[in-house]
């Protein structure tokens, strides 16, 4: 019948093998000798020079090389044109409005999308990315230029101010910040470390950018409603923006705030018309470039500036300015804001590019991207632009209108160039509220992550906690500290999920050779007396004594007190055997005293109490478990074997080593049998050469899998005949007892186990 499941099907595989413990099995199996590369090796690597890797070096600096050589003209050369020159008009309308956000005058955003994009092109590995300025990284530089440069009070005593507007100082602030985040860049990615950018995960970014957006938006609320607000910077900045901006809102001018209103509505609009229909539209309909040129004619038309008193963009200069070097005194006054700057910038443009290539099934280097944005940044900035990254909505435009490659990078930077070189004036008249609410609503993405707290709360409440206090730290603190507060938040989850990993106990699956949490599962079996302790976490210095907590709270005693207590039981039978309280004779011990026999309090020696039990002058070894002579009262210990599972233990560091031993000598001197399966290659191969193993510990205990562990130690400690059957499904054939091995020289029985899967097939 269609759509009916068929009945499953039960398929089965058999095994017949050994049983391995580590030792047998490296004596029945040769490995592969590897030479491991020591790091004189890989300096060695590192620095030799041949025609080959001469030519990879220069292709990998130079990736353009590369790509060019495939590129096909023919297949590719439109679809960058157009979206080269779709790219290049969001690009200008981008480069003037995030300007606003680095409190520097608008056209010095044009030339943020013209240089960085031209050295881009030559050495980035993504083709789909737009360079140029990011909100963010505007909204960060610009509070160090306020920082340095205020509107109200007096800048800094920097070297190189005298005889500079506020403007030209703002302007040198900027470039030199620039220069060292490039540096910064350069330097990490000359060194090989892109990988630091691992580190910011998506949910602290998420959080990070949602503060940020917010950072943005208050930053625009005073040219949406036409009001002067000295830009704030450092902690609380947002709350005093605020302050100000309520304080004043009586003198709010009602042009713009129409004008804003109008802009945002409509491009609200047509945004959203974009999205539900872009599988229909050839190209995206530039909505913001539309709205500012109508905003420019009208502005122009009606004279808004005389009449209603609204902010235009201005003068915008033709041409390029002649370059201008770095300030050193700002690199030491700014170094705090650079480094953030370098990371977001790169993290950012980073993940975008990484989902590009995904798409597109490419491969990009983070190093190389990190070298890419360096060089961008430091010969972009000594042209006065700004720190460079990528918007995920510029860049959306280059990749669905058709871009390939970064030829299509390239013309949107010609564009600009256009722009800066000949029509620039025509946007003179544009209001800045226009470009306030173009950036406002560009935020909805930003601010719509505000959705994922429910979901991270529900899903991993850790996760959560790191977007509320990279987001919060962000909001009150400023993005600088709120980015090291979040980052400091999520290592500290990390370290705690490591320090304190949630340990169980294992049974076995019935008829299986699965062994899952005891609490999970019905159908189970747990053979009497043996413990399977699973650690799933690497063991070191911060969580050992966990480790060893939880690991007493599991197998119910603690195993150095039951060790002392057992030797000084001992100490005190010795004692009454030589006093002749106490005698030995066939059937136990027998109290010869008349009167009640007092337990010696003697404390002495109390160092030999943590010393294995030594029977060498006892006629015979005291069975702990049952009934001791004269009242002595020692705790019992209900288990005979104990397995510690160490599939998922990555790692252990000196102090776990030590931990670890300290632990099984203890466990090995009252009696209990420990056995560790599944155990990495390189922790056992350290383990050999740190002398981990002795006369008590030994390497016999290592055993390749939890069920040949377990299977051992059924065959040592056999189950009553009532509870053998639970077992049963595991079948076991026995060699010739000549050559069978003990677990000291490594156990051999062949198995034949069979296991029960079902399969369920829909027809």
């Amino acid at each position: 019948i269609k759509g009916e499941m068929m009945r499953p099907a039960a398929q089965q595989y058999v095994v017949t093998r050994p049983l391995y413990s580590e030792e047998s099995f490296a004596q029945d199996h040769e490995k592969i000798y590897r030479h491991r590369k020591t790091m004189l090796d890989h300096v060695k690597q590192y620095f030799t020079c041949d025609t080959k890797r001469a030519k990879n070096t220069a292709l990998s600096l130079l990736p353009v090389i590369g790509w060019m050589k495939a590129y096909r003209f023919k297949e590719w050369l439109l679809g960058d044109i157009v979206s080269g020159v779709s790219t290049g008009l969001v690009a200008v309308l981008q480069g003037l409005a995030y300007c606003l956000l680095a409190s520097l005058p608008p056209w010095y955003g044009l030339f943020s999308a013209f240089f960085p994009v031209i050295i881009y092109f030559f050495l980035g590995t993504s083709r789909h990315i737009s360079v140029g300025p990011f909100p963010v990284l505007c909204l960060m530089i610009g509070s160090a230029v306020t920082r340095l440069v205020p509107d109200e009070g007096p800048a800094f005593n920097i070297t190189g101010f005298e005889g500079l507007t506020r403007d030209e100082q703002r302007v040198l602030v900027a470039s030199s910040v620039t220069v060292l985040a490039g540096i910064m860049q350069l330097a990490m990615g000359v060194l090989q470390v892109g990988f630091v950018v691992m580190y910011l995960s998506d949910t602290l970014v998420s959080g990070f950018t949602t503060a940020a957006a917010i950072h943005i938006l208050v930053s625009q609320l005073k040219f949406v409603l036409g009001l002067e607000v000295p830009g704030i910077s450092g902690p609380l900045s947002l709350i005093y923006t605020l302050e100000i901006i309520f304080n004043k809102i009586t003198s709010t001018n009602v042009c713009d705030v129409v004008i804003s209103i109008v802009i945002m509505v409509v491009v609200f609009i047509v945004k959203e018309i974009n999205d539900r229909f872009k599988s229909k539209l050839p190209v995206p309909i530039p909505i913001e470039v539309i709205m500012t040129v109508i905003a420019c004619g009208v502005s122009y038309a009606f004279d808004f500036k005389t009449r209603y008193g609204i902010d235009v963009v201005g003068y915008i200069p033709k041409g390029y300015e002649a370059p201008v070097a770095p300030n050193p005194q700002i690199f030491q006054e700014t170094a705090v804001e650079a480094f953030p700057i370098a990371i977001v910038g790169f993290a950012v443009a980073f993940s975008v590019a990484k989902v590009y290539s995904i798409k597109h099934d490419y491969t990009i280097d983070g190093n190389q991207e990190l070298i890419a944005f360096g060089v961008s940044n430091i010969f972009g900035a000594s042209f006065r632009s700004f720190a460079a990254s990528t918007a995920l909505s510029r860049s959306a435009v280059q990749e669905s209108t058709g871009g390939k490659t970064q030829v299509a990078g390239l013309l949107s930077a010609v564009i600009v160039m256009i722009v800066t070189l000949a029509i620039g004036f025509l946007l003179e008249p544009l209001p800045k509220s226009v470009l306030g609410a173009v950036i406002i609503i560009n935020l909805k993405g930003s601010l719509m992550q505000f959705r994922e707290i429910p979901y991270l709360w529900r899903r991993d409440k850790a996760d959560c906690v790191v977007w509320l206090s990279s987001c919060i730290g962000a909001f009150l603190l400023g993005l600088d500290l709120g980015l090291a507060v979040g980052l400091g938040v999520e290592l500290i989850s990390v370290i705690l999920r490591t320090q304190f990993p949630r340990c169980s106990l294992l049974a076995n699956i019935r008829g299986t050779d699965i062994y899952k949490d005891r609490k999970d599962y019905i159908n189970i079996y747990e053979p009497e007396g043996v413990k399977i302790f699973r650690i799933p976490s690497p063991i070191f210095f911060a969580n050992i004594e966990f480790f060893r907590n939880k690991l007493v709270e599991a197998v119910g005693f603690n195993p150095l007190r039951v060790l002392r207590k057992r030797n000084k039981a001992l100490r005190m039978i010795r004692k009454l055997l030589k006093k002749g309280k106490l005698q030995w004779t066939s059937i136990g011990f027998l109290n010869t005293s008349c009167g009640p026999i007092n337990e010696s309090e003697d404390e002495s020696n109390m160092e030999e109490l943590d010393q294995p039990t030594d029977f060498k002058d006892f006629p015979a070894r005291i069975d702990w478990n049952a009934e001791l002579p004269a009242n002595i009262v020692v705790p019992r210990v209900e288990i005979h074997s104990l397995v510690l599972d160490f599939a998922a233990v990555s790692f252990l560091d000196i102090s776990g080593l030590k931990g670890l031993k300290a632990l099984l000598k203890e466990l090995i001197r009252v009696e209990v049998e420990v056995y560790i399966v599944a155990c990495d290659p390189y922790i056992l191969e350290k383990l050999h050469d740190c002398s981990f193993f002795d006369d008590e510990v030994q390497s016999s205990m290592f055993y390749l899998t939890l069920h040949d562990a377990m299977l051992h130690i059924l065959e040592k400690h056999p189950e009553p005949t009532q509870k053998k059957s639970d077992y049963e499904k595991v079948k076991k054939t026995h060699h010739p007892p000549g050559s069978l091995r003990s677990r000291d020289r490594n156990v051999g029985i062949s198995l034949k186990l069979c296991f029960s899967l079902s399969m369920v097939f829909e027809k």
